[in-house]
């Protein structure tokens, strides 16, 4: 069976192993980094749930895995691997990087600069109108632009950039639309533009799965441009989600009278940069130098490294563990452990299902 042109079969391990019980993206990447490939990490799950005091989670089944692959394939989709050579390297830097992404249209748009463009569902016609408008003049300069395919400013940036070149990350699997009167335009997209999912085919769009593709849109853009972002929006998580990636957060103003302004301008009272016009994204990113532009990644392939941790040090780590998410760097100070030595044990509790993983590095029992 093929996926891509190199390591079918180790490509079909690393699907089975994020496709998993209990393994998210850092999971996997912890995995992978100790035991050099995805089919040894497979192996070695049942032991280190073992060592973290409960029951090794459930394995995917590799014939659902193939099923995935064929239903992939028929769809005109391929597969995205991280250090396969086309996966963007700005993605690569975040932490929880999707491991793998589905993929129709065109990967040359991954190449340029990306400036990513979110904002209210229910934007006004003013708004709208300035989105397309202003991913377009950002489309001429060069950028590809990305968004999320929502109603209201995501659709708006999406129709600005067809023609130059946009990007959309979607929150379901790669054959479901959502919204529904978006299905002509995420065809075209998919033909002429790239269009991006992490979920496997059939997933239906559940609100759990919006922060995770924020987050990607959020990762694969050197800055994120706000506007009419209502507070607690999911606009303004990505907007977090940008800055904590270190990129360039900016915002469009809006009346202080119009409650979907409000979020935007606190962005700016804050320190995101305002913008006008598309000179001032270009200018607020800086000059498009290699960092912004994709590097050709090694192969995403370790030595097995090697961690043996005593019972003793296992039970000073779990005893600095509670309900209340704890940083990573707080257990590594407090428990004077090495850091690899802390990894696996956290490691082994979240295998066993007694571990929790939070935004910003925090981790707590369940």
């Amino acid at each position: 069976m093929r996926i891509d042109n190199f390591g079918a079969q180790d490509q079909l391990a690393r699907l089975q192993l994020i496709r998993s019980a209990n393994i998210g993206p850092v999971t996997y990447f912890h995995l992978i980094a100790r035991y050099g490939t995805a089919e040894a990490a497979l192996r070695a799950i049942p032991g280190l749930a073992a060592r973290g005091g409960g029951r090794a989670p459930r394995l995917a089944d590799l014939a659902t895995i193939e099923r995935e692959v064929e239903r992939v394939q028929a769809l005109g989709a391929r597969y995205l691997f991280v250090g396969q050579p086309h996966y963007p390297h700005l993605l690569a830097e975040i932490e929880n990087a999707p491991p793998v992404l589905m993929y129709r249209g065109h990967l040359g748009l991954l190449d340029r600069p990306m400036i990513a463009m979110v904002g209210a569902r229910n934007a006004s016609a003013a708004a709208c109108r300035f989105a397309r408008g202003l991913a377009r003049d950002l489309g001429r300069s060069g950028a590809s632009i990305v968004s999320g395919l929502a109603r209201g400013i995501d659709t708006a940036a999406h129709a600005g950039s067809l023609e130059s070149g946009t990007i959309a990350v979607i929150a379901s699997g790669i054959d479901i639309v959502f919204p529904p009167e978006n299905a002509a335009l995420q065809e075209k997209i998919a033909q002429e533009g790239l269009l991006l999912a992490e979920q496997p085919p059939g997933t239906e769009p559940r609100a759990r799965h919006f922060p995770y593709r924020n987050r990607i849109i959020a990762g694969l853009a050197a800055g994120t441009v706000v506007m009419e972002a209502a507070p607690r929006s999911g606009s303004l998580i990505t907007a977090r989600l940008a800055a904590e990636a270190g990129r360039e957060v900016m915002a469009v103003p809006g009346s202080p009278l119009d409650p979907r302004a409000q979020g935007c301008n606190g962005l700016i009272r804050e320190g995101a940069t305002l913008i006008q016009s598309a000179a001032d994204v270009m200018e607020s990113v800086g000059p498009m130098d290699a960092r912004f532009v994709r590097q050709h990644n090694t192969p995403f392939a370790h030595e097995p490294v090697s961690v043996d941790v005593n019972e003793r040090e296992r039970q000073g780590i779990v005893r600095l563990l509670s309900l209340t998410p704890t940083p990573v760097d707080e257990l590594i100070r407090q428990s004077g452990s090495p850091p690899a030595i802390v990894q696996t044990v956290l490691l082994e509790l979240e295998l066993a299902g007694r571990l929790e993983r939070h935004a910003g590095g925090k981790v707590s029992l369940v």
